[in-house]
């Protein structure tokens, strides 16, 4: 099956294979091709170019994308898209004037969509979560991770990484999984971290191992959840079992966790909403990957990652969604870069290069993902017409895409 696509008014992130992200002064550039083709067999980029080089080629299906911009599918490397239920009442709580950390502590945010999950069943959990996946497929996601976290205890962990398994299985998008356990502390285990932590590294991991069910493993590290102490002790204990670091730090205190992360090889370290000398230092160090969350701090009304800092210093960075029930209800990641624009100073370059390639590489994918490359995934979104690539992030409220292909085929 072969698809050519012409006439495509500009074709965005045009990169070479060798590209795996884009860092410092080099993410406002955006390579582009105007009054361009693209040539797709299968589910692979085959050719492209501009439209006076598009002889003598026979496909199976044409698309005309007259007036229309043509880019590579959002990548987003951080979402809890797996979750049981809704937490609509937490966000009238807030309204109300209670703060994230108030609603934990009298039992709910991530320990109210544990005790839902633990009771909701399997077939019940994944049919709930592939409705969303099919969604944001629509919406131009097309690479996602997702981590578990709303279950801890094992047998709960256990069902949302097997959640995640089956949708892997079955969602035509490319998609990693994320053990995270370490994220809240369950209530029996309130006045004894420790023994949770020795049930995580003891009974999850082995069987998590055993059963394939995990790319990558992640830790809140914060105050309140889990120490530097504890974070790195279940991050070693992932790397003995295969399971690549990718962290959650700095969403609401800094005290050491992005160089703790940075020590253990992580491949990002997502959140950043606070942020010190000391960890731009270490990041600069590494090839750990910094993510920002935009709509977490919309959400919750918290400062936003700053970006211009972490780029001024010549560090990559990546956008995703954070999507889950309590921080962030959305995994539009059209509204992540408008929102990234909007409140963290960041152009629609940089923007688009931190939601596709660098999002790849925040997964590991950006071989096969994340640009406009021959022998690339074809997953690639058609914008409706629209006067240029700005007016994806301006007009903000707006549905830009008219058409989403993933490996080859466009999505119905």
């Amino acid at each position: 099956m072969t698809l050519l696509i012409t006439n495509i008014k500009e074709l965005l992130q045009i990169r070479e294979r060798t590209e795996l992200k884009v860092s410092g002064a080099d993410m406002k550039e955006l390579p582009a091709i105007k009054n361009a083709f693209l040539l797709i067999e299968n589910d692979v980029i085959m050719k492209f170019g501009e439209m006076n080089h598009c002889t003598n080629i026979d496909a199976d299906k044409v698309i005309d994308a007259s007036g229309k911009i043509v880019l590579p599918s959002w990548c987003d490397s951080h979402s809890h898209i797996v979750y049981a239920g809704n937490r609509e009442q937490e966000f009238v709580d807030r309204i109300n004037g209670l703060t994230y950390e108030e609603i934990a502590n009298r039992g709910g945010g991530i320990l109210n969509s544990a005790e839902e999950l633990q009771n909701t069943d399997e077939d019940s959990l994944y049919e709930q979560s592939l409705k969303r996946v099919k969604n944001i497929i629509k919406l131009g996601t097309g690479a996602l991770e997702i981590k578990s976290g709303y279950g801890l205890t094992v047998d709960a962990e256990l069902k949302m990484l097997r959640v995640i398994k089956r949708i892997r299985e079955n969602a035509p998008i490319k998609i990693k999984a994320t053990f995270l356990g370490a994220h809240a502390i369950p209530k029996i285990f309130k006045s004894d971290a420790d023994a949770y932590i020795n049930l995580i590294i003891n009974d999850m991991l082995p069987l998590i191992h055993k059963e394939n069910l995990a790319d990558f493993i992640d830790v809140f590290c914060e105050k309140g959840y889990f120490s530097l102490e504890h974070t790195n002790r279940i991050l070693k204990a992932g790397l003995e079992y295969g399971l690549t670091p990718k962290i959650h730090v700095n969403q609401f205190n800094a005290f050491g966790g992005v160089p703790l992360a940075v020590k253990n090889n992580a491949l990002s370290v997502d959140h950043l909403e606070e942020l010190t000398e000391e960890d731009i230092n270490a990041l600069k160090a590494s090839n750990t990957i910094p993510v920002a969350l935009p709509s977490c701090s919309y959400f919750l009304s918290i400062p936003y990652t700053p970006a211009r800092k972490l780029i001024n210093a010549g560090l990559a960075l990546a956008l995703a969604s954070d999507y889950n029930p309590g921080s962030t209800p959305s995994g539009n990641m059209n509204f992540v870069v408008s929102t990234a624009c909007i409140k963290m100073k960041m152009t629609p370059e940089e923007a688009i290069n931190a939601a596709t390639i660098n999002g790849a590489y925040a997964m590991g994918i950006s071989e096969d993902y994340g640009s406009i490359t021959t022998g690339k995934k074809a997953n690639i979104i058609i914008t409706k017409d629209i006067p240029s690539y700005n007016y994806l992030p301006y007009a903000f409220g707006d549905n830009h895409i008219d058409q989403v292909i993933i490996n080859g085929k466009v999505v119905e």
